[in-house]
Protein backbone atom coordinates (compact mmCIF):
# COMPACT_ATOMS: atom_id res chain seq x y z
CA UNK A 1 0.00 0.00 0.00
CA UNK A 2 1.05 3.55 -0.70
CA UNK A 3 2.38 5.71 2.14
CA UNK A 4 1.04 9.23 1.64
CA UNK A 5 3.32 10.68 4.30
CA UNK A 6 6.38 9.83 2.23
CA UNK A 7 7.87 10.82 -1.11
CA UNK A 8 6.50 11.98 -3.50
CA UNK A 9 3.40 13.18 -1.58
CA UNK A 10 4.57 14.27 1.88
CA UNK A 11 0.96 14.82 2.90
CA UNK A 12 0.07 16.33 6.26
CA UNK A 13 -2.79 15.22 8.51
CA UNK A 14 -5.31 17.58 6.94
CA UNK A 15 -4.47 16.42 3.42
CA UNK A 16 -4.63 12.75 4.39
CA UNK A 17 -7.97 13.32 6.09
CA UNK A 18 -9.32 14.82 2.86
CA UNK A 19 -8.12 11.77 0.91
CA UNK A 20 -9.68 9.34 3.40
CA UNK A 21 -12.94 11.26 3.75
CA UNK A 22 -13.30 11.61 -0.01
CA UNK A 23 -12.77 7.91 -0.66
CA UNK A 24 -15.21 7.04 2.11
CA UNK A 25 -17.84 9.31 0.53
CA UNK A 26 -17.56 7.79 -2.94
CA UNK A 27 -20.05 5.44 -4.54
CA UNK A 28 -18.61 2.37 -6.25
CA UNK A 29 -19.26 4.04 -9.61
CA UNK A 30 -17.27 7.08 -8.53
CA UNK A 31 -14.39 4.90 -7.36
CA UNK A 32 -14.25 3.05 -10.66
CA UNK A 33 -14.51 6.32 -12.58
CA UNK A 34 -11.52 7.83 -10.74
CA UNK A 35 -9.34 5.21 -12.42
CA UNK A 36 -9.92 6.74 -15.86
CA UNK A 37 -8.30 9.64 -17.68
CA UNK A 38 -10.92 10.73 -20.19
CA UNK A 39 -10.11 12.32 -23.56
CA UNK A 40 -12.14 15.45 -24.28
CA UNK A 41 -11.67 15.42 -28.00
CA UNK A 42 -13.69 18.13 -29.71
CA UNK A 43 -15.86 21.21 -29.33
CA UNK A 44 -19.01 19.12 -28.89
CA UNK A 45 -17.50 17.28 -25.93
CA UNK A 46 -16.37 20.58 -24.43
CA UNK A 47 -19.93 21.91 -24.18
CA UNK A 48 -21.00 22.38 -20.53
CA UNK A 49 -24.00 20.09 -20.83
CA UNK A 50 -21.84 17.30 -22.25
CA UNK A 51 -19.15 17.80 -19.62
CA UNK A 52 -21.80 17.47 -16.91
CA UNK A 53 -23.20 14.33 -18.53
CA UNK A 54 -19.73 12.80 -18.78
CA UNK A 55 -18.98 13.53 -15.12
CA UNK A 56 -22.37 12.31 -13.87
CA UNK A 57 -22.13 9.07 -15.87
CA UNK A 58 -18.45 8.09 -15.76
CA UNK A 59 -16.89 10.14 -12.92
CA UNK A 60 -13.33 10.22 -14.37
CA UNK A 61 -10.48 11.29 -12.15
CA UNK A 62 -8.62 13.18 -14.87
CA UNK A 63 -8.88 14.41 -18.43
CA UNK A 64 -6.62 15.06 -21.38
CA UNK A 65 -7.79 16.93 -24.46
CA UNK A 66 -6.96 17.81 -28.05
CA UNK A 67 -5.46 21.25 -28.47
CA UNK A 68 -7.88 24.06 -29.21
CA UNK A 69 -7.90 27.86 -28.86
CA UNK A 70 -6.82 28.88 -25.37
CA UNK A 71 -10.15 30.52 -24.53
CA UNK A 72 -12.04 27.31 -25.29
CA UNK A 73 -9.69 25.22 -23.18
CA UNK A 74 -9.97 27.62 -20.25
CA UNK A 75 -13.76 27.43 -20.42
CA UNK A 76 -13.56 23.62 -20.57
CA UNK A 77 -11.26 23.38 -17.56
CA UNK A 78 -13.30 25.89 -15.60
CA UNK A 79 -16.49 23.94 -16.31
CA UNK A 80 -14.85 20.65 -15.31
CA UNK A 81 -13.60 21.98 -12.00
CA UNK A 82 -16.86 23.74 -11.14
CA UNK A 83 -19.05 20.78 -12.08
CA UNK A 84 -17.20 17.98 -10.32
CA UNK A 85 -17.26 17.68 -6.53
CA UNK A 86 -13.78 16.10 -6.67
CA UNK A 87 -11.16 18.27 -8.37
CA UNK A 88 -9.84 17.04 -11.69
CA UNK A 89 -6.31 16.32 -12.77
CA UNK A 90 -6.11 18.09 -16.14
CA UNK A 91 -3.20 16.84 -18.19
CA UNK A 92 -1.17 18.50 -20.91
CA UNK A 93 1.64 17.16 -23.09
CA UNK A 94 4.08 20.04 -22.73
CA UNK A 95 7.28 18.23 -23.68
CA UNK A 96 8.66 21.01 -25.88
CA UNK A 97 6.82 24.17 -24.84
CA UNK A 98 3.35 25.59 -24.41
CA UNK A 99 2.31 24.26 -27.82
CA UNK A 100 1.78 20.89 -26.10
CA UNK A 101 -0.90 22.40 -23.91
CA UNK A 102 -2.90 24.80 -26.03
CA UNK A 103 -3.46 26.07 -29.51
CA UNK A 104 -1.29 29.15 -29.97
CA UNK A 105 1.13 27.94 -27.29
CA UNK A 106 4.79 28.76 -27.73
CA UNK A 107 7.01 26.02 -29.21
CA UNK A 108 10.34 26.17 -27.43
CA UNK A 109 12.65 23.17 -27.79
CA UNK A 110 12.05 19.44 -27.98
CA UNK A 111 14.18 16.92 -26.13
CA UNK A 112 16.76 16.50 -28.89
CA UNK A 113 17.14 20.27 -29.20
CA UNK A 114 17.68 20.56 -25.47
CA UNK A 115 20.40 17.93 -25.62
CA UNK A 116 21.96 19.85 -28.53
CA UNK A 117 22.22 22.88 -26.24
CA UNK A 118 23.47 20.82 -23.27
CA UNK A 119 22.32 23.60 -20.96
CA UNK A 120 20.34 23.08 -17.78
CA UNK A 121 19.43 26.78 -17.87
CA UNK A 122 17.91 26.29 -21.32
CA UNK A 123 15.86 23.32 -20.10
CA UNK A 124 14.61 25.41 -17.20
CA UNK A 125 13.65 28.26 -19.53
CA UNK A 126 11.78 25.89 -21.85
CA UNK A 127 9.94 24.14 -19.01
CA UNK A 128 9.03 27.42 -17.34
CA UNK A 129 7.31 28.71 -20.46
CA UNK A 130 5.57 25.36 -20.90
CA UNK A 131 4.37 25.37 -17.29
CA UNK A 132 3.10 28.95 -17.39
CA UNK A 133 1.11 28.42 -20.58
CA UNK A 134 -0.29 25.06 -19.45
CA UNK A 135 -1.28 26.53 -16.10
CA UNK A 136 -3.02 29.45 -17.85
CA UNK A 137 -5.54 27.11 -19.53
CA UNK A 138 -6.14 25.10 -16.34
CA UNK A 139 -3.64 22.24 -16.50
CA UNK A 140 -2.09 20.81 -13.34
CA UNK A 141 -0.48 17.62 -14.68
CA UNK A 142 2.16 17.47 -17.41
CA UNK A 143 2.83 14.22 -19.25
CA UNK A 144 6.54 15.06 -19.50
CA UNK A 145 9.48 14.84 -19.63
CA UNK A 146 10.28 11.96 -21.96
CA UNK A 147 13.13 10.05 -20.32
CA UNK A 148 13.58 7.35 -22.93
CA UNK A 149 17.07 6.72 -24.27
CA UNK A 150 17.69 6.99 -28.02
CA UNK A 151 20.01 4.05 -28.58
CA UNK A 152 18.47 3.13 -31.94
CA UNK A 153 18.66 5.87 -34.57
CA UNK A 154 15.74 4.29 -36.44
CA UNK A 155 13.31 4.91 -33.59
CA UNK A 156 10.34 6.91 -34.83
CA UNK A 157 8.58 7.89 -31.61
CA UNK A 158 11.10 9.34 -29.16
CA UNK A 159 13.98 10.30 -31.44
CA UNK A 160 13.12 13.99 -31.10
CA UNK A 161 11.05 13.88 -27.92
CA UNK A 162 13.70 12.20 -25.76
CA UNK A 163 16.93 13.99 -24.87
CA UNK A 164 19.56 11.49 -26.01
CA UNK A 165 21.07 8.15 -25.02
CA UNK A 166 23.21 9.39 -22.13
CA UNK A 167 21.54 8.49 -18.80
CA UNK A 168 23.45 11.19 -16.93
CA UNK A 169 22.26 13.89 -19.36
CA UNK A 170 18.67 12.69 -19.10
CA UNK A 171 18.84 12.76 -15.30
CA UNK A 172 20.34 16.28 -15.22
CA UNK A 173 17.83 17.77 -17.63
CA UNK A 174 14.85 16.03 -16.03
CA UNK A 175 15.64 17.34 -12.57
CA UNK A 176 15.66 20.90 -13.91
CA UNK A 177 12.41 20.19 -15.75
CA UNK A 178 10.86 19.03 -12.47
CA UNK A 179 11.95 22.23 -10.74
CA UNK A 180 10.22 24.44 -13.29
CA UNK A 181 7.00 22.42 -13.08
CA UNK A 182 6.96 22.40 -9.27
CA UNK A 183 7.23 26.19 -9.24
CA UNK A 184 3.91 26.36 -11.13
CA UNK A 185 2.32 23.53 -9.08
CA UNK A 186 2.21 21.05 -11.97
CA UNK A 187 2.79 17.36 -11.37
CA UNK A 188 5.26 15.76 -13.75
CA UNK A 189 5.01 12.36 -15.43
CA UNK A 190 8.12 10.66 -16.78
CA UNK A 191 7.61 8.22 -19.63
CA UNK A 192 7.59 5.55 -21.09
CA UNK A 193 8.49 2.89 -18.51
CA UNK A 194 10.34 0.51 -18.90
CA UNK A 195 11.93 2.54 -21.68
CA UNK A 196 11.66 3.24 -25.39
CA UNK A 197 14.50 3.93 -27.80
CA UNK A 198 16.19 0.56 -28.22
CA UNK A 199 14.12 -0.46 -31.24
CA UNK A 200 12.40 1.14 -34.20
CA UNK A 201 8.79 0.13 -33.60
CA UNK A 202 5.94 2.47 -32.69
CA UNK A 203 3.73 1.31 -29.83
CA UNK A 204 0.79 3.02 -31.52
CA UNK A 205 1.03 0.18 -34.05
CA UNK A 206 2.69 -2.76 -32.31
CA UNK A 207 3.84 -3.80 -28.85
CA UNK A 208 7.27 -2.37 -28.11
CA UNK A 209 10.11 -4.52 -26.82
CA UNK A 210 13.06 -3.37 -24.76
CA UNK A 211 15.41 -6.26 -25.37
CA UNK A 212 18.07 -5.29 -22.81
CA UNK A 213 19.37 -7.77 -20.23
CA UNK A 214 18.50 -7.05 -16.61
CA UNK A 215 22.05 -5.88 -15.92
CA UNK A 216 22.18 -3.59 -18.96
CA UNK A 217 18.73 -2.18 -18.16
CA UNK A 218 19.80 -1.48 -14.57
CA UNK A 219 22.80 0.51 -15.84
CA UNK A 220 20.79 2.57 -18.33
CA UNK A 221 17.02 2.91 -18.08
CA UNK A 222 16.97 1.61 -14.52
CA UNK A 223 19.52 4.21 -13.48
CA UNK A 224 17.37 7.00 -14.94
CA UNK A 225 14.19 5.79 -13.23
CA UNK A 226 15.86 5.19 -9.88
CA UNK A 227 17.48 8.65 -9.82
CA UNK A 228 14.26 10.42 -10.82
CA UNK A 229 12.15 8.43 -8.35
CA UNK A 230 14.60 9.47 -5.64
CA UNK A 231 14.26 13.06 -6.89
CA UNK A 232 10.53 12.88 -6.19
CA UNK A 233 8.78 12.50 -9.52
CA UNK A 234 5.09 12.20 -8.70
CA UNK A 235 3.78 10.11 -11.61
CA UNK A 236 5.14 7.68 -14.19
CA UNK A 237 3.58 6.61 -17.47
CA UNK A 238 3.83 2.91 -18.26
CA UNK A 239 4.44 2.17 -21.91
CA UNK A 240 3.09 -0.64 -24.04
CA UNK A 241 6.63 -1.97 -23.97
CA UNK A 242 7.71 -5.42 -22.85
CA UNK A 243 10.94 -6.08 -20.96
CA UNK A 244 11.34 -9.83 -21.45
CA UNK A 245 14.55 -10.23 -19.44
CA UNK A 246 12.96 -8.85 -16.28
CA UNK A 247 9.64 -10.61 -16.87
CA UNK A 248 11.56 -13.90 -17.02
CA UNK A 249 13.68 -13.03 -13.98
CA UNK A 250 10.71 -11.99 -11.84
CA UNK A 251 8.34 -14.67 -13.15
CA UNK A 252 10.53 -17.79 -13.57
CA UNK A 253 8.98 -20.16 -16.05
CA UNK A 254 6.85 -17.54 -17.82
CA UNK A 255 6.23 -18.56 -21.42
CA UNK A 256 7.22 -16.19 -24.22
CA UNK A 257 3.62 -16.02 -25.40
CA UNK A 258 2.56 -14.83 -21.93
CA UNK A 259 4.97 -11.89 -21.79
CA UNK A 260 2.96 -8.66 -21.78
CA UNK A 261 3.73 -4.97 -22.22
CA UNK A 262 4.43 -3.17 -18.95
CA UNK A 263 0.88 -1.81 -18.84
CA UNK A 264 -0.37 -5.37 -18.33
CA UNK A 265 2.62 -6.91 -16.53
CA UNK A 266 2.44 -7.01 -12.70
CA UNK A 267 6.05 -8.15 -12.52
CA UNK A 268 7.14 -4.90 -14.20
CA UNK A 269 4.80 -2.43 -12.47
CA UNK A 270 4.24 -3.94 -9.03
CA UNK A 271 7.48 -5.88 -8.58
CA UNK A 272 10.08 -3.88 -10.53
CA UNK A 273 8.82 -0.29 -10.52
CA UNK A 274 6.96 -0.09 -7.22
CA UNK A 275 8.97 -2.81 -5.49
CA UNK A 276 12.60 -2.95 -6.56
CA UNK A 277 12.82 0.74 -7.58
CA UNK A 278 10.69 1.91 -4.65
CA UNK A 279 8.22 4.09 -6.56
CA UNK A 280 5.53 5.26 -4.15
CA UNK A 281 3.72 7.51 -6.64
CA UNK A 282 1.02 7.11 -9.28
CA UNK A 283 1.35 5.01 -12.44
CA UNK A 284 -0.78 5.88 -15.45
CA UNK A 285 -0.95 3.73 -18.57
CA UNK A 286 0.00 5.07 -21.95
CA UNK A 287 -2.98 5.66 -24.24
CA UNK A 288 -5.10 2.51 -24.25
CA UNK A 289 -6.23 2.91 -27.86
CA UNK A 290 -2.69 2.14 -29.01
CA UNK A 291 -2.23 -1.21 -30.72
CA UNK A 292 0.63 -1.94 -28.33
CA UNK A 293 -2.15 -2.62 -25.81
CA UNK A 294 -4.95 -3.68 -28.15
CA UNK A 295 -2.60 -6.18 -29.76
CA UNK A 296 -1.92 -8.04 -26.52
CA UNK A 297 -3.06 -11.64 -26.71
CA UNK A 298 -5.93 -11.16 -24.25
CA UNK A 299 -9.34 -9.58 -24.96
CA UNK A 300 -10.09 -5.94 -24.20
CA UNK A 301 -12.44 -6.88 -21.36
CA UNK A 302 -9.43 -8.39 -19.59
CA UNK A 303 -6.99 -5.64 -20.59
CA UNK A 304 -8.95 -2.81 -18.99
CA UNK A 305 -9.12 -4.17 -15.41
CA UNK A 306 -5.89 -6.09 -16.03
CA UNK A 307 -3.91 -2.86 -16.24
CA UNK A 308 -5.10 -1.82 -12.78
CA UNK A 309 -4.54 -5.33 -11.41
CA UNK A 310 -0.99 -5.20 -12.78
CA UNK A 311 -0.29 -2.12 -10.65
CA UNK A 312 -1.20 0.79 -12.91
CA UNK A 313 -3.34 3.29 -11.00
CA UNK A 314 -5.01 5.17 -13.85
CA UNK A 315 -6.18 4.04 -17.28
CA UNK A 316 -5.49 6.53 -20.07
CA UNK A 317 -8.51 7.05 -22.32
CA UNK A 318 -11.65 5.11 -23.03
CA UNK A 319 -12.00 3.30 -26.33
CA UNK A 320 -15.76 3.37 -25.81
CA UNK A 321 -16.84 4.96 -22.54
CA UNK A 322 -19.77 2.68 -21.79
CA UNK A 323 -17.93 -0.47 -22.73
CA UNK A 324 -14.61 0.24 -20.99
CA UNK A 325 -16.34 1.50 -17.84
CA UNK A 326 -18.34 -1.71 -17.85
CA UNK A 327 -15.19 -3.79 -18.31
CA UNK A 328 -13.53 -2.03 -15.35
CA UNK A 329 -16.60 -2.51 -13.13
CA UNK A 330 -16.86 -6.16 -14.11
CA UNK A 331 -13.15 -6.61 -13.35
CA UNK A 332 -13.72 -5.30 -9.84
CA UNK A 333 -16.79 -7.43 -9.26
CA UNK A 334 -15.14 -10.64 -10.48
CA UNK A 335 -12.03 -10.06 -8.36
CA UNK A 336 -9.54 -9.18 -11.10
CA UNK A 337 -9.16 -5.87 -9.27
CA UNK A 338 -9.06 -6.65 -5.57
CA UNK A 339 -10.49 -4.32 -2.94
CA UNK A 340 -6.95 -3.70 -1.70
CA UNK A 341 -5.69 -2.82 -5.20
CA UNK A 342 -8.62 -0.46 -5.86
CA UNK A 343 -8.12 1.23 -2.50
CA UNK A 344 -4.39 1.62 -3.14
CA UNK A 345 -4.98 3.15 -6.58
CA UNK A 346 -7.55 5.59 -5.19
CA UNK A 347 -5.16 6.71 -2.47
CA UNK A 348 -2.45 7.36 -5.05
CA UNK A 349 -4.82 9.31 -7.32
CA UNK A 350 -6.25 11.46 -4.58
CA UNK A 351 -2.80 11.70 -3.01
CA UNK A 352 -1.54 13.53 -6.09
CA UNK A 353 -4.54 15.86 -5.97
CA UNK A 354 -3.93 16.56 -2.29
CA UNK A 355 -0.20 17.10 -2.82
CA UNK A 356 -1.11 19.76 -5.39
CA UNK A 357 -3.62 21.17 -2.87
CA UNK A 358 -6.39 20.96 -5.45
CA UNK A 359 -8.96 20.37 -2.71
CA UNK A 360 -8.12 23.58 -0.85
CA UNK A 361 -7.88 25.55 -4.06
CA UNK A 362 -11.31 24.30 -5.05
CA UNK A 363 -12.76 25.30 -1.71
CA UNK A 364 -11.22 28.76 -2.11
CA UNK A 365 -12.18 29.15 -5.78
CA UNK A 366 -8.53 29.21 -6.91
CA UNK A 367 -8.31 26.13 -9.12
CA UNK A 368 -8.23 28.28 -12.24
CA UNK A 369 -6.06 31.25 -13.08
CA UNK A 370 -8.10 34.36 -13.99
CA UNK A 371 -9.11 34.26 -17.63
CA UNK A 372 -7.10 37.43 -18.22
CA UNK A 373 -4.00 35.35 -17.53
CA UNK A 374 -4.45 33.75 -20.95
CA UNK A 375 -2.55 36.68 -22.43
CA UNK A 376 0.64 34.92 -21.41
CA UNK A 377 0.02 32.17 -24.00
CA UNK A 378 2.13 32.89 -27.08
CA UNK A 379 3.16 36.29 -25.70
CA UNK A 380 6.09 38.22 -27.15
CA UNK A 381 8.29 37.48 -24.14
CA UNK A 382 7.84 33.74 -24.74
CA UNK A 383 8.50 34.09 -28.47
CA UNK A 384 11.70 35.95 -27.60
CA UNK A 385 12.70 33.10 -25.29
CA UNK A 386 11.97 30.66 -28.14
CA UNK A 387 14.26 32.63 -30.45
CA UNK A 388 17.00 32.62 -27.84
CA UNK A 389 16.84 28.85 -27.51
CA UNK A 390 16.79 28.32 -31.28
CA UNK A 391 19.99 30.36 -31.51
CA UNK A 392 21.61 27.80 -29.22
CA UNK A 393 20.34 24.50 -30.63
CA UNK A 394 20.66 24.82 -34.43
CA UNK A 395 23.38 22.33 -35.33
CA UNK A 396 25.79 22.19 -38.27
CA UNK A 397 26.60 18.54 -38.86
CA UNK A 398 28.85 19.12 -41.87
CA UNK A 399 29.83 21.62 -44.58
CA UNK A 400 32.60 19.73 -46.32
CA UNK A 401 32.81 21.83 -49.48
CA UNK A 402 32.40 25.22 -47.87
CA UNK A 403 28.94 26.09 -49.22
CA UNK A 404 28.39 28.40 -46.28
CA UNK A 405 27.86 31.25 -45.73
CA UNK A 406 24.76 31.29 -47.89
CA UNK A 407 24.34 34.94 -48.87
CA UNK A 408 22.47 36.71 -51.71
CA UNK A 409 25.85 37.81 -53.04
CA UNK A 410 26.98 34.20 -53.51
CA UNK A 411 23.65 32.55 -54.26
CA UNK A 412 21.04 35.00 -55.43
CA UNK A 413 18.73 32.46 -57.06
CA UNK A 414 17.59 29.63 -54.79
CA UNK A 415 15.64 26.56 -55.74
CA UNK A 416 13.65 25.40 -52.72
CA UNK A 417 12.67 21.76 -52.53
CA UNK A 418 10.54 20.81 -49.55
CA UNK A 419 9.72 17.31 -48.34
CA UNK A 420 6.85 17.64 -45.91
CA UNK A 421 5.32 15.74 -43.07
CA UNK A 422 2.66 13.10 -43.25
CA UNK A 423 -0.55 13.42 -41.27
CA UNK A 424 -0.36 12.30 -37.66
CA UNK A 425 -2.71 10.24 -35.52
CA UNK A 426 -2.78 11.63 -32.00
CA UNK A 427 -4.91 10.06 -29.28
CA UNK A 428 -6.91 8.24 -31.93
CA UNK A 429 -7.62 11.31 -34.05
CA UNK A 430 -6.07 12.13 -37.41
CA UNK A 431 -4.29 15.49 -37.43
CA UNK A 432 -3.61 16.80 -40.97
CA UNK A 433 -0.12 18.08 -41.72
CA UNK A 434 0.10 21.79 -42.51
CA UNK A 435 3.06 21.91 -44.88
CA UNK A 436 1.93 25.00 -46.79
CA UNK A 437 2.27 27.20 -43.71
CA UNK A 438 5.86 26.04 -43.20
CA UNK A 439 6.76 26.53 -46.87
CA UNK A 440 5.27 30.02 -47.02
CA UNK A 441 7.10 31.04 -43.86
CA UNK A 442 10.44 29.80 -45.23
CA UNK A 443 9.96 31.54 -48.57
CA UNK A 444 8.97 34.77 -46.84
CA UNK A 445 12.05 34.75 -44.63
CA UNK A 446 14.38 34.02 -47.55
CA UNK A 447 12.88 36.74 -49.72
CA UNK A 448 13.10 39.24 -46.87
CA UNK A 449 16.87 38.64 -46.87
CA UNK A 450 17.15 39.39 -50.59
CA UNK A 451 17.09 35.92 -52.12
CA UNK A 452 15.05 35.08 -55.20
CA UNK A 453 13.22 31.86 -54.36
CA UNK A 454 11.57 29.36 -56.67
CA UNK A 455 9.51 26.90 -54.62
CA UNK A 456 7.58 25.41 -57.53
CA UNK A 457 7.71 21.70 -58.23
CA UNK A 458 8.43 21.11 -61.94
CA UNK A 459 6.78 18.22 -63.72
CA UNK A 460 10.11 16.88 -65.02
CA UNK A 461 13.77 17.35 -64.34
CA UNK A 462 14.75 18.92 -67.66
CA UNK A 463 18.32 19.59 -68.79
CA UNK A 464 21.03 19.78 -66.19
CA UNK A 465 22.76 22.71 -67.88
CA UNK A 466 19.54 24.70 -67.89
CA UNK A 467 19.03 23.93 -64.18
CA UNK A 468 22.57 25.10 -63.39
CA UNK A 469 22.00 28.36 -65.23
CA UNK A 470 18.68 29.00 -63.49
CA UNK A 471 19.79 28.45 -59.89
CA UNK A 472 22.83 29.26 -57.80
CA UNK A 473 21.93 26.96 -54.91
CA UNK A 474 19.40 24.32 -53.91
CA UNK A 475 17.92 24.50 -50.44
CA UNK A 476 16.49 21.07 -49.63
CA UNK A 477 14.28 21.34 -46.55
CA UNK A 478 13.21 18.07 -44.93
CA UNK A 479 10.36 18.04 -42.46
CA UNK A 480 9.91 14.31 -42.09
CA UNK A 481 7.78 13.43 -39.12
CA UNK A 482 4.78 11.25 -38.50
CA UNK A 483 2.97 9.67 -35.62
CA UNK A 484 1.08 6.41 -35.27
CA UNK A 485 1.35 5.56 -38.97
CA UNK A 486 4.85 4.20 -39.54
CA UNK A 487 7.15 1.80 -37.74
CA UNK A 488 10.03 3.42 -39.60
CA UNK A 489 10.27 6.93 -41.02
CA UNK A 490 12.36 7.77 -44.05
CA UNK A 491 12.42 10.55 -46.59
CA UNK A 492 9.56 10.07 -49.05
CA UNK A 493 10.50 11.57 -52.40
CA UNK A 494 6.95 12.45 -53.37
CA UNK A 495 8.01 14.01 -56.68
CA UNK A 496 10.84 12.75 -58.95
CA UNK A 497 12.09 16.30 -59.48
CA UNK A 498 12.77 16.67 -55.74
CA UNK A 499 15.09 13.66 -55.71
CA UNK A 500 18.75 14.70 -55.25
CA UNK A 501 19.80 14.50 -58.92
CA UNK A 502 21.23 18.02 -58.60
CA UNK A 503 23.55 17.57 -55.61
CA UNK A 504 26.73 16.87 -57.57
CA UNK A 505 26.09 19.80 -59.95
CA UNK A 506 24.64 22.64 -57.87
CA UNK A 507 25.64 23.64 -54.32
CA UNK A 508 23.00 22.08 -52.07
CA UNK A 509 22.25 22.85 -48.45
CA UNK A 510 20.11 20.28 -46.61
CA UNK A 511 18.15 21.48 -43.58
CA UNK A 512 16.10 19.11 -41.45
CA UNK A 513 13.30 20.70 -39.45
CA UNK A 514 12.50 17.53 -37.54
CA UNK A 515 14.01 14.04 -37.92
CA UNK A 516 17.70 14.30 -37.01
CA UNK A 517 18.80 11.22 -38.95
CA UNK A 518 17.94 12.06 -42.53
CA UNK A 519 21.51 11.54 -43.70
CA UNK A 520 20.58 7.89 -44.20
CA UNK A 521 18.58 9.07 -47.24
CA UNK A 522 20.88 11.89 -48.39
CA UNK A 523 24.37 10.55 -47.61
CA UNK A 524 25.71 12.47 -50.62
CA UNK A 525 24.80 15.79 -48.96
CA UNK A 526 27.94 17.82 -48.31
CA UNK A 527 26.19 20.43 -46.17
CA UNK A 528 23.66 19.29 -43.59
CA UNK A 529 21.98 21.13 -40.69
CA UNK A 530 19.63 19.90 -37.98
CA UNK A 531 17.08 22.50 -36.86
CA UNK A 532 14.96 20.12 -34.74
CA UNK A 533 11.69 22.07 -34.91
CA UNK A 534 9.44 23.36 -37.72
CA UNK A 535 8.37 26.74 -36.39
CA UNK A 536 9.16 30.34 -37.35
CA UNK A 537 11.77 31.03 -34.69
CA UNK A 538 13.65 27.85 -35.47
CA UNK A 539 14.01 28.60 -39.18
CA UNK A 540 14.82 32.25 -38.47
CA UNK A 541 17.76 31.15 -36.33
CA UNK A 542 18.75 28.62 -39.00
CA UNK A 543 18.76 31.28 -41.70
CA UNK A 544 20.89 33.62 -39.60
CA UNK A 545 23.47 30.89 -39.24
CA UNK A 546 23.31 29.85 -42.88
CA UNK A 547 24.05 33.44 -43.83
CA UNK A 548 26.96 33.70 -41.42
CA UNK A 549 25.27 36.27 -39.18
CA UNK A 550 25.75 34.07 -36.13
CA UNK A 551 27.66 30.91 -35.34
CA UNK A 552 26.30 27.40 -35.06
CA UNK A 553 26.21 26.45 -31.37
CA UNK A 554 24.37 23.12 -31.19
CA UNK A 555 26.11 19.79 -30.65
CA UNK A 556 25.12 16.68 -32.55
CA UNK A 557 24.78 13.11 -31.42
CA UNK A 558 26.61 10.31 -33.24
CA UNK A 559 23.18 8.97 -34.19
CA UNK A 560 23.07 11.57 -36.97
CA UNK A 561 25.43 9.42 -39.04
CA UNK A 562 23.10 6.41 -38.82
CA UNK A 563 25.97 3.99 -38.34
CA UNK A 564 27.13 4.50 -41.95
CA UNK A 565 30.56 5.53 -43.20
CA UNK A 566 29.38 7.44 -46.28
CA UNK A 567 27.21 9.85 -44.28
CA UNK A 568 30.27 11.37 -42.61
CA UNK A 569 32.00 12.95 -45.61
Amino acid sequence: MVDLTKKPYYLNEEQIKWVEDTIASMTLEEKIGQLFVNMVGNAEERKPENIKKMIDTYHPGAIRYHNAPKEELWEMANCLQNTSRIPFLIASNCEAGGNGGTGGGTPMANGAAMAAMDSEDAVYKMATVAAKEAEAVGCNWNFAPVVDLTYNWRNTIVQLRAFNHNPDDVIRYSKVFFKAMRERNLATCIKHFPGDGTEENDQHLIMGINEYSCEHWDETFGKVYKELIDEGVMTIMAGHIALPAYSKKLRPGIKDEDIRPATLAPELITDLLKGQLGFNGLVVTDASHMIGMFGATIPRKEQVPGAIAAGCDMFLFFNDKEEDFGYMMEGYKNGTITEERLNDALHRILGVKAALNLHTKKAEGRLMQPKSHLEIVGCEAHKKASRELADQYITLVKDRLGYLPMTPERYKKIKLFYIGSEDMVIAGTKIPADNSTVINDIVGQLEAEGFEVDASVPAKKGKMEDFKKAYDLVLLVLNVQGFAQFNTMRVKWDEPTKQPWYMSEVPTVVVSLSNTNNLIDVPMARCYINSYMAHHESFAATLEKLMGKSEFKGRFDENVFCGRWETRF
